[in-house]
């Protein structure tokens, strides 16, 4: 009996989307070539292998037994196809899309985009938000080329490389009232807080560390961004807990004063994530080792 080896990667759209319509957005085919497309994988595997639900569609039984076979043999073949494509960043033209966390995207997204400019010219940037949700930015699919930040429960498709760590200070307007060397406990807590949502890990990540050493902090504002931060800070007595990169940048500002946190808050990782098929692609290769290097010099490690 003969197969058409077409159809897996539209199996395998499907299993990873749950959606008719993303399964073929994602592979440049219409709805109805995509349902004809799965009409013949039903009788190639004699199982309906997707049953349609209110807001998509779900696998069966069979398919979820047979997809890490079905998706293993087909990122053995893109190792094997990619693996012998040569890639010159000087030369290349492509839209690349990431998905940075607004951490990344302030620090590590200016240098990234300096070295491509350097290196890659016709390389162009394109940056997707992440917040927590890695199914969102289009990684699990393979649709997005990388996420970057905190990477938690990543699913099997994914593969994780840590970047760099970072620790936690505090800010506040250089002629505080209250403040002016380190910054004791009491003075911590009767100060009131600016507060950065998202990204969503960290965020939840720094609220367990201040419930765990018994620091409490009093959430005045709430802002969406760390650009937000120095305008707030400098107009206000309020203060800041900001990873220590940020306040190095922030240091620069004379309005500004950087000061140490009353007490250790620990560290808290930045990672990458990408799809397993791009493990041997030599220009997601050449980017992860950009973004490697970007993140040392930037960290100091």
């Amino acid at each position: 009996m003969r197969y058409d080896l077409n159809l897996l990667p539209v199996f395998v759209a499907l299993m990873e989307e749950r959606s008719v319509t993303r399964a073929a957005e994602r592979l440049g085919i219409t709805q109805p070539a995509l349902s004809n497309a799965l009409a013949r994988l039903r009788t190639m595997m004699r199982d309906p292998l997707f049953v349609r639900e209110r807001y998509g569609v779900q696998p069966t039984e069979m398919a979820l037994e047979v997809a890490p076979a079905i998706a293993a043999a087909l990122a053995k073949i893109d190792d094997i196809v990619l693996g012998q494509q040569e890639f010159d960043p000087a030369r290349a033209e492509r839209l690349v899309t990431i998905a940075p966390n607004s951490y990344v995207e302030f620090v590590l997204a200016p240098a990234i985009a300096a070295r491509i400019r350097r290196e890659a010219p016709g390389i162009k940037l394109r940056l997707v938000p992440f917040g927590s949700d890695l199914p969102e930015t289009g990684v699990v699919s393979g649709t997005t080329a990388m996420v970057l930040g905190r990477i938690v429960d990543a699913p099997d498709n994914l593969v994780v490389q840590h970047l760099m760590d970072d620790g936690l200070a505090c800010v506040v307007r250089a002629d505080h009232p209250e403040i002016s060397g380190r910054m004791s406990k009491a003075q911590y807590e009767s100060l009131r807080h600016v507060n950065v949502l998202p990204p969503g890990r960290l965020r939840f990540g720094l609220f367990q560390t201040l419930e765990r050493e018994g620091l409490r902090r009093e959430v005045a504002v709430s802002v969406t961004h760390f650009l937000a931060i120095p305008d707030m800070i400098a107009a206000t007595d309020y203060c800041a807990t900001l990873p220590k990169v940020i306040c190095r940048r922030l240091a620069g500002d004379p309005r500004l004063k950087i000061v140490a946190a009353p007490i250790d808050l620990g560290t808290f990782p930045v990672e990458m994530a990408w799809h397993v098929r791009y493990r041997h692609d030599p220009a997601h290769r050449w980017l992860r080792s950009l973004i490697g290097e970007v993140a040392r010099e930037v960290s100091g490690e």
